[in-house]
């Protein structure tokens, strides 16, 4: 196609979302509404699966070593659980160690701890992290089995529980935002769908004149294409400075809730959002206009 006839086209292209100025609002309208509602789910549910993902990893195994563990032996035990193919990390936490982190975790209700320190009634204690937070269970079973060990602690009356509420966010996130994309496919293709069949008589008088398919399909895939990246842009830069600044706030004014730092997530969701309202634009018109184009 030479240069002088693709300019004529996206011009003709331009003209024609503005001359069917309501049905081409309407067409930017829902194109806009639905990927702001898919963008705004996508950026919710990567977060819950960041937090979900954070909480897991989170878990750790605390083996409580018997008063009388000699430095020998438990060098030795760490070592042996260390090697293990399930194990990533594994630490010494002496008691008094413990018994700071224990009155830190308390806040100002800690210091009434304080008066216990020359009884320190915790004992030395190796932390352990696994490879994976599924296998936290089998590797606190195994540890339990060393006789230097006196008492292992992992949470076991609320893992199995914060493992299936993590899945469950993962599932429901999923299939919300695979939902949430098939709707807004169907909704954007048949707007953009009833505005071309709007114009089934101009098609028609183009094709009694003599036009040839390709002339009269390339204006429409130019309209169609022009109204996905229309309607793109408002909900891109609204997500995209709306999560920068969700972010930012919650990052100096409430810190205990840590979100997915901006970038590059937020122009990896703008640019999978630019592809599905282009994609489906100009699919949406290029459908529509199929059906005219045999008189």
């Amino acid at each position: 196609m030479k240069r002088s006839a693709f300019v004529r086209h996206v011009r003709e292209g331009f003209k024609n979302i503005s001359r069917n100025g309501w049905m081409s609002f309407a067409s930017i309208s829902a194109v806009t509404i639905m990927l702001l509602v898919v963008g705004a789910f996508s950026l919710l549910i990567l977060n819950m699966n960041s937090l979900a993902s954070d909480v897991e990893n989170e878990v750790e195994i605390r083996a409580f070593l018997e008063m009388d563990t000699e430095a020998d032996a438990q060098a030795e035990v760490m070592e042996d659980i260390a090697s293990a193919n399930a194990v990533e990390d594994v630490s010494y936490l002496d008691r008094d160690e413990g018994l700071d982190q224990f009155i830190d975790s308390l806040g100002s209700e800690g210091a009434v701890y304080e008066s216990i320190r020359d009884e320190n009634p915790l004992n030395d204690a190796l932390v352990i992290e696994t490879t994976e937070p599924e296998l936290t269970e089998a590797v606190a079973t195994a540890v339990d089995e060393y006789v230097e060990v006196e008492t292992v602690e992992y949470g076991e009356s609320i893992l199995t529980q914060l493992f299936t509420i993590t899945n469950y966010v993962r599932v429901i996130g999923a299939a919300l935002i695979i939902g949430l994309l098939f709707t807004s496919i169907f909704l954007i293709s048949n707007t953009i769908k009833l505005t071309i069949i709007s114009r089934k008589d101009e098609i028609e008088i183009m094709k009694l004149v003599g036009a040839t398919n390709r002339f009269v399909r390339i204006p429409f895939f130019i309209e169609g294409l022009l109204i996905g990246v229309i309607g793109a842009f408002v909900p891109v830069v609204t997500l995209m400075a709306g999560y920068v600044y969700l972010h930012d706030f919650f990052d100096a004014q409430l810190p205990f809730i840590t979100m997915v730092e901006p970038f590059p997530m937020v122009w990896q969701v703008a640019l999978v959002l630019f592809g599905i309202s282009v994609v489906v634009g100009m699919l949406g018109s290029q459908m529509s206009v199929r059906k005219f184009l045999k008189v």
